[in-house]
Order: C-alpha cells, then structure tokens, then sequence
C-alpha cells in the first residue's frame, strides 16, 4: 500500500470513529434529556415532592464528577488490549440501559417502590459514565494526532445537536407515557454501543501500520492537568449560569414564552458551526490557546447580550457565545488528549467531564438554594459568567505563553 493510500485509509477510519462518537454522543444526551423532562414525574408517582427533584439531579452530578474520572482511569487501563474496552462500554451500556428503561416502570408502582426508583437512578448514573470519557480515550490513543481536533468537533457535535433539539424534544414529549421514550432511548443507545468494537479495531488497525514512535508511556504529567481542568471548572460553570440560568430571562426582555423553544437553540447552533473551522486553529496553534481566546470572545458575547437592545442584537450576542464554548468544549477535548499523550488520555479527558459535572452541580445548587430569586445577588448572577470566561480565558492564554517560552528556550516544561 503506498503512502497516499495509507494516509487515506487512517483518515476514512478516523473520520468514521468521529462520525460514530458524535452518534453516540448525541444518542446518550437525547436520554439524559429525556430522564430530565420526565423526572418530576417519576418523583411525583412514588411520593417524591417537588422540590426533592432538583436534589436527585445533584446527586447524579455528584456521582458523574466522581465515576467520569474513575471511567477514564479504567479506560487507559483495559484499552491496552484490543476490543477490551468495547466489551466492558458495552456491558456497562447494558447495566444502564436496563436501569434506564425500568424507571418509569418502577415508578409506575407508587410509594413503595421510592427506594427502588432512587437505586435504579444512582446505578443509572454510575455505569453511564461509560458513555463519556472512555470512548474519546480511543481518539487520543489511536487517531493521528493532526487529525484529533477535528475528530473532536466530530464528537462534540452529538453534543451540540442534542442541545439544540432539548426544547423540541421538550415540547414533543409532552403528556406522551415516559415508557416509551425510556424504552426507546435506552434500545437505540445500547443498538449504537455494541458498535464501538467493531469502531476500537478499525482504529488499531489504521494505527498499527504508522511508522512513528508512540510517546513514552507513564512520563509524568506535571502540573499542566492540574490547571487546565481548574480553568475548565471556571469555564464550565460561566457555560452553566449564562445559559442554563440568564439566557431564558434575556429572551423574554423581547419575546414571549412560546418563543423560547426557538430562541434557545440558536445557542447550540453557534455552538456546532463553530468547532469545526475552529479545529483547524487548534491544529496548528493549540487547544490551549484556543480555549483561552474563545473564553475573552464569549466574555464580550455575553456582556453583548446582557446590554442587547432589541431581540436581534440578542440573538446575534447569543450565537457568538455559542460558538465561544462550542470552540471551547472541543478545543478542551483536543487539549485533554494531547496533555494526556503518555498512556494518560483517558484521566485527563475524564476529569475534563468531571468539572462540566462539577459546574452543573454548583449551577443545581445555586438554584436549589434560590440563589436567582434574591435581588442581591441578580447582579452577580450576571456579571459571573463573563468574569469565569474573561478570567480563566486570561489565565489559559498566559498558561500557553509560558510554554511557549519555554519551549523556545528548551527548558523542560513542568
């Protein structure tokens, strides 16, 4: 086979492994939106109050910062032979799947299945990590490294897709039987995860025949992990209380209710065109880099929103500040692989999960302590997001100059 030909097989593997991952990605969060819209319901059929339900949603964040971390651990560990990893994602997807499917099954006994209902979304909760950091680890082991930012936006794209149609799907399943879409969502995933096998070979094969030497497993990652996953936090949770909490608000300054489930995707929509000439970017400059410009762009995106004057520099506000954190989530992906290059890709990329997890929760419990309702902390609710952004999109920038520097000066970077 010659050298075109070779380089053309590794990018149709690669590409295909991108198209599979966002897939999956999108499969996996269309279920957690799912699980989200129906939750009030559930708790509601077993005796659970309302205002409970914003608690069992911390408490699943609580168990994703934990186990998004731990999957990505397991993950360096057992992808070191071929297929295995494949098998145990696949035989987790099943525990959750079936623990997913049972719920609104469950709750449909009443009262005395409240402890049941708890368990199933705790082991639900557990085993999905599975879905996050795992198979990402197989880019950041397998894919040629030029190739891995666009793979990302690749990936990243189920993400954005899937947050875009949250509102529709909202809309659609409302008063329809949760059996259903919980039968349905927990069928289509597992059908979509016995594929990554099949997905882990092509990609071991294609990386087998490349002539160049793998980087030297167990080298010490320094304190490089430690202050990127820092600054993912403040990002993520600058992400959190801009969209999750301020955004619906400053829509309807200009519009009405209704209109919410067409306003809020233009977020998302932002957020999935921008990835992929952002990719490039990350390519050749960086993630890091990427990351930290994307931060101060979003920073000014949201102060854009906040003094909108009318509904369509709104719009165009919110568009740009879905495009900062689309380059964001996937530039910190291709930044999570490449500081992970020593056998380590699975850790980083799983404790990048691990502070979007971090954030939602804190987001959770500022709602749940009706943080939003108190007129003295209205402006600090406002101004936070652009001051995460602005500061970690700043200190990430800094963080790239001085590796830079160093590295002109060849000495060794810590």
């Amino acid at each position: 086979m010659s050298e075109q030909e070779r380089t053309g097989t590794q990018a149709a593997a690669s590409n295909a492994a991108g198209v599979y991952l966002a897939v999956l990605q999108l499969v996996f969060t269309l279920g957690w939106v799912t699980y989200v819209i129906y939750l009030p319901k559930l708790a509601a059929d077993v005796g659970i109050a309302p205002t409970v339900v914003i608690f069992i949603l911390m408490l699943d964040q609580a168990i994703f910062t934990v186990t998004d971390t731990a999957m990505g651990l397991v993950a360096d560990r057992i992808a070191r032979v071929v297929g295995r990893l494949g098998l145990i994602v696949g035989i987790l997807t099943a525990v959750s799947g079936a623990a997913f499917v049972a719920l609104p099954f469950v709750a449909g006994q009443g009262p005395k299945a409240q402890v049941a209902l708890i368990a199933l979304i705790v082991i639900w909760s557990a085993t999905s990590s599975a879905l996050r950091a795992p198979p990402l680890t197989l880019l950041g082991k397998y894919a040629a490294r030029p190739s891995r930012p666009f793979l990302a936006a690749l990936a990243m794209l189920g993400y954005g897709v899937a947050g875009a149609l949250a509102p529709y799907l909202g809309a659609t399943l409302r008063g329809v039987d949760p059996r259903l879409p919980f039968v349905l969502a927990g069928v289509v995933l597992l059908i979509v995860t016995l594929a990554l096998s099949r997905v882990e070979r092509g990609l071991v094969q294609v990386s087998a025949r490349e002539a160049k030497a793998s980087p030297a497993q167990g080298k010490a990652l320094g304190r490089m992990p430690q202050l990127f996953i820092a600054a993912m936090v403040i990002l993520a949770l600058g992400f959190q209380l801009h969209f999750s909490i301020n955004s619906a608000p400053m829509f309807l300054r200009f519009a009405k209710p209704a209109d919410l489930e067409w306003l809020m995707p233009i977020f998302w929509i932002g957020f999935n065109i921008a990835m992929f000439p952002a990719s490039a970017v990350v390519k050749r400059q960086g993630g890091i880099i990427v990351i930290g410009a994307a931060g101060l762009l979003g920073a000014l995106a949201v102060i854009g929103a906040e003094f909108a004057v009318n509904l369509n520099m709104l719009i165009a506000a919110q568009f740009i500040a879905g495009a900062a954190w689309g380059c964001m989530m996937m530039s910190a992906v291709s930044a999570a692989m490449a500081i992970g290059e020593t056998g380590a890709e699975g850790k980083v990329i799983g404790l990048v999960f691990s502070a979007l997890a971090l954030a939602t929760f804190a987001r959770m419990a500022a709602v749940a302590g009706g943080l939003q309702k108190l007129p003295d902390y209205a402006p600090l609710l406002h101004w936070a997001p652009i001051a995460c952004w602005a500061v970690a999109g700043a200190g990430l920038l800094a963080l790239a100059a001085v590796r830079l520097q160093r590295r002109s000066a060849s000495i060794p970077v810590v």
